[in-house]
């Protein structure tokens, strides 16, 4: 399939040799003017336009910014005479790919468009070669841009394709089971082989049958023999959720689980059967105090946490929110049937400021509350939860200059991300470095997330603050 190319000009002459010159090798349309263009990238997939900067009494610099503003932009390639170079330059900063000056050589034009395109596929791949590693991972339900999370990232990938023990902590509703069935995706064992279990919901008696099965009469009530969840398990991942919540006779049999046999009896047996498996263990709880205290073997402590990785509460990676409630609102809005698109800007910033003792759980249900709540296309403040209204307003009221200035009366969820951005900048008289320190990421990733600024910024014709570094 050809390349489409749209070329814009208001010389009949111009347009019509160009489209000659042109179309053995690309899809060509034309256009005389701005509404004309506008016109037919409504219409039409474009990966190019090549267009002048002087469109008769229109100036080509506003369609440029049009152009650059849809929500996947073709490749912009100006048209213009030696004395525009100037307006040309101020293009490209905006967003433009290059420029190319008349009278034209349409040779060296082709060249240009040659490589604009090459340039567009490889971010393309890029882009997609991402999506499916992060599929092919496991990580694409582990959503996160901050710093935290991507420590977290790199462990899994890391640890997930060795038979290494992994101890997840964090506070409840941070995402625990999440990151273990990442690193289960990742470890290449059966992805049926996953296998969970929550030990804080069964009694110890319970749970041991559970976990290791028992034979017929072990006690009352055992009519039959029993697989447990490790002989389920075998040649996969078993992941124990609350492992703090254990007793201490339970705690004796997993390690010897976890020694170098790798092998149990079930209650009421003495056959040794052994397993292939790799265990992963969640706990909300402090083990190392535990251990201190005498309530968890310390042996079984070391063995568990071979390689720890610790999830951080999302008050410390509220970066992450605006991205979190982008992926919530589109699965429930689908889920539920919904045309709710958006969140207004005073929804966003209660969410920004309420301290989300419940963490991504409790943000996740907000959103889904809000989603259901919703008679329109957007979630405003009252259809949030009144836990997290109340909570916002008690840190920040909304009347208070605290709150971030959104300019729009209609809210994006990526540009909420970037007031944030600026207010950081103009608070640090523009030096990126402290900026990045201030909103809790990295400095190449602040760096970043400015290139995206750039078009959101341009769109309303500011500069933006200055940086410095």
């Amino acid at each position: 399939m050809q390349p489409t190319i749209l070329i814009v000009d208001d010389e009949k002459h111009t347009r019509e040799g160009l489209r000659a010159s042109l179309e053995d090798n690309f899809e060509v349309y034309i256009a005389a003017d701005s509404g004309g263009a506008l016109g037919v990238l409504e219409r039409e997939s474009v990966d190019l336009v090549l267009t002048d900067l002087r469109l008769g009494g229109e100036d080509g610099m506003v369609l440029v910014e049009k152009i650059l503003t849809l929500p996947h932009p073709p490749i912009v390639i100006m048209m213009t005479a030696y004395g525009s170079v100037d307006a040309a330059v101020e293009a490209m900063k905006r967003g433009a790919y290059d420029f190319i000056t008349k009278p034209l050589n349409i040779d060296r034009l082709e060249i240009l468009i040659h490589r604009a395109l090459r340039s567009r596929n490889v971010e393309k791949e890029v882009v997609e070669l991402k999506q499916q590693v992060e599929k092919k991972y496991g990580l694409e339900r582990l959503i996160g841009d901050a710093p935290v999370m991507t420590e977290v990232f790199d462990t899994i990938k890391q640890v997930a394709p060795t038979r290494a023990t992994v101890l997840i902590q964090g506070e409840s509703g941070t995402g625990k089971e999440l990151v273990a069935q990442a690193i289960h995706s990742l470890s290449g064992r059966p992805k049926p082989k996953f296998v969970a279990v929550h030990c804080a919901a069964l009694s110890p008696q319970l749970l041991e049958s559970e976990l290791f099965g028992h034979e017929k009469g072990a006690f009352t009530g055992a009519t039959e023999r029993r697989i447990g969840r490790f002989e389920q398990a075998n040649g996969g991942t078993i992941f124990l959720d609350e492992i703090g919540e254990i007793d201490t006779t339970t705690q004796v049999k997993l390690l010897r689980v976890l020694g170098e046999e790798r092998a149990f009896e079930r209650v009421g047996g003495n056959a040794s059967i052994k397993v292939d498996i790799r265990l992963v263990a969640a706990t909300n709880k402090n083990l190392e105090k535990m251990v201190s205290e005498g309530k968890f073997r310390d042996d079984l402590f070391f063995r568990l946490s071979v390689v720890p990785i610790t999830m951080p509460p999302l008050r410390q990676r509220k970066e992450d929110i605006p991205l979190l409630v982008s992926a919530f609102l589109k699965s429930f809005a689908e889920e539920n049937n919904k045309p709710v698109t958006e969140i207004t800007p005073d929804a966003m910033q209660a969410l920004l400021h309420y301290d989300w003792p419940g963490n991504v759980r409790e943000l996740r249900t907000a959103i889904e509350f809000g989603v259901v709540m919703s008679t329109g296309t957007r979630i405003g403040l009252r259809e949030l939860p009144l836990s997290v209204r109340e909570g916002a307003a008690a840190v920040s009221p909304l009347s208070s200059s605290r709150f971030i200035p959104v300019r729009s009366s209609r809210f994006n969820l990526h540009e909420t991300e970037h007031r944030l951005m600026l207010q950081a900048l103009e608070e640090t008289g523009g030096n990126i470095t402290q900026a990045a320190k201030k909103l809790g990421i990295s400095r190449r990733t602040l760096h970043r997330k400015l290139k995206e600024l750039k078009n959101l910024e341009d769109g309303d014709g500011n500069a933006g603050p200055g940086t410095r570094t």
